[in-house]
């Protein structure tokens, strides 16, 4: 038997120093999503809508409810008539408009990060309930799924509002709702893959329960898809409830929301368009940076996706 003389001879410490010397796993998952540049774009914009949002009392100029008669309509800074006292101008009914978009800003993004946790928390619930219970629970589950997905998703959005009322609270109920089979549906399909694995064997014959194994031995290998998934359903949860605002049954003026400064600007789109221009650009490039970190979260955690 041949016996490597190298290995015999090297020192010990090279070894550890080698193991010491490979890079952290965020320092790996860094390194990967930052091959994407649109998504390290992304996420410094979304870094600063999030920042802005966070210090929204600080940064805004004005309150977004206050009504400034004498400044009604008021056009922006870079237009004949603009003041730096209002710099993206006024509303009709006299409100700063860069005050209500950024706690606009903030109205949207804690929405989006409401439905997105409660649609997770619930969905991976489900999902692992149905896969790993038997094939009473699994058949409940996933036609409930797919009576909820029968329904195009703004019908559903607002057939719930209607029913419960229109507000802040029921519309992140709704948009709840509306994305829930998709989370649930993920969770299933990824922990069926997992069960037939030698891995989670083991833990049966160990005699590992049911609970633990579905929280600490499949999901944990189940997080890579709904960790994208979720990134991106914040952005499209976003435009829910901004359709469901310009609609009239998201949040109840005062609140500024961009759905509903867009729905109470409709009138202006002529005359001053820069009063319906403004919120779709904040939508637009929000969503926009959502699903460009999104896209990045992807390329990171599936190896098969990072670019050459």
């Amino acid at each position: 038997m041949a016996v490597d003389v190298a290995a015999l001879t090297r020192p010990i410490g090279d070894d550890a120093a080698a193991v010491l010397a490979q890079p952290s796993p965020l320092a790996s998952f860094w390194a990967a999503f930052r091959e994407n540049r649109g998504a390290v774009f992304g996420l410094a914009v979304f870094a600063i809508i999030v920042l802005l949002a966070l210090t929204a009392n600080v940064v805004a100029p004005h309150s977004p409810i206050d009504q400034f008669r004498d400044a009604v309509r008021a056009p922006p800074v870079w237009q004949k008539g603009g003041s730096w006292r209002f710099v993206l101008g006024t509303d009709g009914d006299g409100h700063d408009m860069l005050s209500r978009l950024i706690f606009g800003a903030r109205v949207s993004l804690f929405i989006g990060l409401s439905v997105m946790c409660v649609s997770f928390i619930v969905g991976v619930a489900l999902g692992l309930a149905a896969a790993m219970t038997g094939p009473i629970a699994d058949v409940a589950i996933t036609r409930l799924m797919d009576l909820i997905m029968a329904v195009p998703s703004l019908v559903l959005a607002v057939l719930v509002v209607a029913v419960l009322g229109p507000s802040l609270a029921n519309t992140i109920i709704a948009v709840t709702i509306v994305y829930l089979p998709a989370y649930v549906r993920l969770a299933r399909a990824s922990a069926l893959g997992e069960l037939n694995k030698d891995y989670v064997t083991a833990a049966r014959v160990v005699g590992v329960g049911p609970l633990r194994l579905a929280t600490s031995t499949v999901l944990p290998n189940c997080l890579a898809p709904l960790i994208v998934q979720a990134a991106l359903g914040v952005s499209s949860a976003i435009l829910e409830a901004a359709a469901l605002g310009f609609l009239g049954l998201g949040a109840q003026p005062p609140t500024p929301e961009w759905g509903s400064m867009l729905a109470d600007s409709r009138e202006f789109i002529r005359s001053d368009p820069w009063i319906v221009t403004l919120p779709g650009l904040a939508i637009l490039i929000t969503v926009i940076a959502i699903n460009l970190t999104g896209d990045g979260l992807r390329d990171a955690l599936d190896p098969k996706m990072r670019r050459g």
